[in-house]
Order: C-alpha cells, then structure tokens, then sequence
C-alpha cells in the first residue's frame, strides 16, 4: 500500500509593523520580539484590533473592516488610522504569503495600540497567519453551542449610546458615557476566550450570549438565522457589535431576493428556525448543529446557503 505524501509545511506568520502616523511599513521577524514592555496593549490591553479573510490572494470584505477599524479608533480616542498605509501593508502582507507554494487561506490582523507609555506615541502592526484546522473543520461540520449570560449589560437608552456603538463617530463626543467601548473591537477579549474554553471543558464548541431570553451574540461571531426567505440577526448596536460578515451577507441576500432583517430575536426564534448559523471573517460560517444540548435540524439548502455567505463575501 503506498505511503500517503509527506503535508507540506504552513508557511511562516507574516509579520509587518505599520507606523499609526503614515511612516514606514516595515517587516519584522516573528521569532523575535517587537512590542515594549510598556506598551498598552499589553499592560491594559487598550487597543483595537481586525481580523480579515485572506483568500485568493485577496483581502475579504476590507471596506468594512477598514470603516469598522476607523470607528473603533475614534471610540477609544486613538489616532485615526491612516487606511492607505494599513491597505498597503495589507497587500504586501498577501504577496509574501503566497510567496509560499502550500498557502492557502489565511487570517489577517490589523492592531492598533495607544502605544508606550514613555512615548504617548501609539503603535501598529499587522499580521498574517493560516486559517486554523478547527476553525476550519468547524466551517464544514458545524458547532455544538451552548447559551450564556455575558455577565453585564449596557444601558441602551443613554442618548447617544446606540449610535456610538454602530459606529456612528460623529456621535461619540454627545454620548453621556464615552467610556464605553463595547461598541469598538478592542483588545480586551479575556473574557470571551474565557467562556470559550468554559464552552469547550463542558463538551461544547461556541458560545451565544444572551439576556433573560434575548439573543445577543457569539463569543467571537454574530448570529444569523434562516427560515424560509427570512434571514435574521440580532439587531447591532449598545451591547451587540456590528459583524462586517452579517452586514456583508445581508447587503448580497437582499440583492438576491431573501428578506434580510436586523430585530431581536428570542431563544424561541432560533429553535424554531430552519437554521442557525455563526459567520464571522475567517471562519466564515459555521452551522449551530446543537443548542444547549437540542439537536437542530440540518435544512436542505445547507450548500446554498454556504454559498451564499462565502459569495457575499467576494
């Protein structure tokens, strides 16, 4: 019996440090370090961060992440960032990736920190890594997930609150609270690795958030619901972060005749659903097959709504 072949390696992370300013963009070696001791987004995790869908050898759904990567800037008070100089970056990121003949698709990360203490100069860098075999057997089997409360909750109707949240900068400076940042992608995500690995030790792969009986959204994904011609997600905004995938997704399904709409949805929605579905940048889509130990229905257009979302997203 032969012997299969030998896996090609994974290429190396690629690594490029971008200058928040409009300086130089420059490579740097992941095997040494780069971020200061005093740096904020490690000593107070304040920054802000994209992930982005490299595919083909070409960047997914970037307009709406380099305006969800602004907006999220403007809400920490960061400097705005410079797009043109992060695009650039991005594009020789790409190039030297699939320099390498096993890449394939792959995850991309812009981060931006508020920088050195010693400084005040904020600091920026961006890397490319591959795509994760969970991640990727997730988007082909789907995910057992179970429910959980976040543990807080923001006061949405605080004038002003709904709006900063979705992104709408020119509102901050009027929100009578602007230091809430759940609105913004930032990089204290502690608590939602937490209750990933709380999911995982208890025999579950994911994570919906909700309150009393209120969907909100998953760890590190948006919920997105069919029935029918009716697709449906938890309405973004206060304590649920607008998902460039979904947004994405909605804007080619209307073009193409499903009834896309943002609402709250109950725990009674999703159970009643053909399917629920998890989407997000880099692993895409992922189909909830379990709910809090429920077993959920596999639809018959499972492919076509694959292709759906993967089309949507160019």
């Amino acid at each position: 019996m032969a012997l299969d072949p030998k896996p090609r390696s994974t290429p190396s992370p690629v690594i490029l440090v971008v200058e928040p300013y409009g300086g130089s963009i420059r490579h740097q070696n992941p095997n040494l370090p780069m971020v200061f001791w005093d740096d904020a987004a490690l000593t107070r995790g304040d920054g802000i961060f994209e992930t982005i869908l490299i595919r083909d050898g070409k960047a997914c759904n970037l307009q709406r992440h380099s305006e969800r990567f602004k907006a999220s800037a403007a809400l920490l008070g960061l400097p705005e960032p410079i797009l043109e100089g992060w695009h650039k970056a991005t594009e020789m990121a790409i190039e030297e990736w699939y320099a390498h003949p096993s890449a394939g698709d792959a995850s991309c990360t812009w981060t931006l920190s508020r920088g050195r203490a010693s400084t005040g100069l904020a600091s920026g860098w961006l890397t490319v890594t591959a795509v994760s075999a969970e991640k990727l057997a997730q988007r082909e089997n789907g995910v057992s997930v179970m429910t959980s409360s976040r543990g807080y909750s923001v006061d949405t109707d605080l004038p002003g609150i709904a709006k900063a949240t979705r992104g709408e900068v020119s509102k901050v400076s009027r929100t009578p609270a602007p230091w809430l940042t759940v609105g913004a992608k930032t990089l204290a995500y502690a608590a939602n690795m937490a209750a990933l690995r709380y999911a995982t030790a208890n025999g579950f792969d994911d994570v919906i958030f909700t309150e009393d009986d209120r969907v909100l959204e998953g760890a590190t994904s948006t919920v997105v619901s069919f029935k029918g011609d009716k697709i449906r997600t938890p309405a973004p905004g206060g304590d649920i972060l607008p998902g460039t995938t979904q947004a994405a997704l909605f804007d080619y399904a209307t073009e193409h005749g499903w009834r896309c709409k943002e609402k709250d949805l109950t725990m009674d929605h999703l159970f009643g659903a053909d399917s629920v579905w998890l989407v997000s940048s880099v692993r895409i889509a992922a189909r909830v097959t379990r709910l809090d130990g429920y077993k959920l229905p596999k639809p018959d257009n499972e492919k076509q709504i694959r292709d759906l979302i993967t089309k949507a997203l160019g």
